[in-house]
């Protein structure tokens, strides 16, 4: 294994991380590693690569999270994402959607251990940057003690930079994918047991982690933690990772400071066609249980809604958590 050190990461998320939430949690911390969405290696291959491919240098370090299950379509498609920049290509072998089970990728990876190697080493053989897997514990009637190691094995074995594993099973029949994000219990003790057992790979682990509290009690047990939802709908608890977790001397940003510098990138987005609430919609947490978070977040919906929106929109928004907390109803 290569020397890997992401101690916390905020999760790859369908319709979520894409570049203007990236960008944005980008304002609250400089070093945790973030994710793109799932793009699946046939989109990269024959996709507009602008469109699917193009960031910000500033989101750096940022993974690419490919789909697929054919290990030479997805090697091109790492090298094409490692020629755009990419400083980690992550395969995915947790989603449990729809599409993923037509196209047998994704948590339906989770039968096929062997299929997932080929698949690792064949990436490996195509870029020079690290390669991680993200995983489920299982998928449907599989044990998860054989069905994690193998899974686990296959891909050390392979030349995996990492592991990341979100600590549920995955079950594919009878759960939607938005179900599976909350019904199948969540087991940590099965992914320390993982690092036990393989004490010289990262193991990263997520999966209903809240707080920076359990983030930091997770670090005793495993490599790194993963943030999803909690990051997303909370971004502010992004503001102290970098001191706390990656030896950042740097005070914790300040939430309206990060409004403000969304500012210029929201200006020129807008220039080029973007509309308002692409970025805004992201930033709908931030104040999240203080005086008048529902107003902010009421303004940016309703008043983001409307075609002439712009930055004004924001500075209205923010005037507004200054007005007294009886005018509004904290969130």
């Amino acid at each position: 294994m290569t020397a890997y050190s992401r101690p916390f990461a905020v999760a790859p998320m369908m319709e979520w991380t894409d570049r203007h939430c990236r960008f944005f949690h980008r304002q609250f911390t400089r070093r945790a590693l973030l994710y793109t969405e799932m793009i699946t290696a046939e989109a990269v291959i024959h996709g507009d690569r602008a469109r699917l491919l193009g960031f910000a240098a500033d989101e750096q370090p940022l993974a690419l999270q490919l789909g697929g299950s054919d290990p030479r379509r997805l090697a091109a498609a790492a090298a094409v994402a490692a020629k755009w920049g990419y400083g980690e290509i992550n395969l995915n072998v947790g989603c449990p959607s729809d599409r993923v089970q037509s196209g047998t990728f994704g948590a339906c990876l989770m039968r096929t251990p062997s299929l997932v190697g080929d698949c690792v080493a064949a990436i490996k053989a195509a870029v020079a940057v690290p390669v991680t897997v993200k995983c489920r514990l299982g998928v449907d009637e599989q044990d998860t003690g054989p069905a994690l190691d193998a899974v686990a094995d296959a891909v050390v074995a392979a030349g995996a930079d990492a592991i990341w594993v979100h600590a549920r099973k995955a079950w594919l029949e009878g759960l939607s994918p938005k179900q599976n994000r909350d019904i199948p219990p969540l087991d940590y003790e099965r992914v320390y047991r993982l690092k036990q057992r393989l004490p010289e790979v990262f193991i990263g682990i997520n999966g209903g982690i809240a707080t920076l509290d359990d983030a930091e009690a997770h670090l005793l047990h495993v490599d790194g933690v993963m943030l999803g939802r909690a990051a997303y709908h909370q971004p502010g608890i992004l503001a102290a990772v970098d001191r706390r977790f990656c030896g950042a001397p740097a005070a914790p940003v300040d939430p309206r400071a990060a409004v403000g510098a969304m500012i210029p990138y929201i200006e020129r987005e807008l220039a080029a066609g973007t509309r308002f609430a692409q970025i805004t919609r992201h930033m709908l947490g931030l104040f999240h249980g203080m005086p008048n978070a529902r107003t902010w977040r009421r303004i940016l919906t309703v008043d983001g809604a409307k075609p002439s929106a712009g930055v004004d929109v924001v500075y209205r928004a923010l005037a507004s958590l200054d007005e007294p907390a009886s005018a509004t109803i904290a969130a």
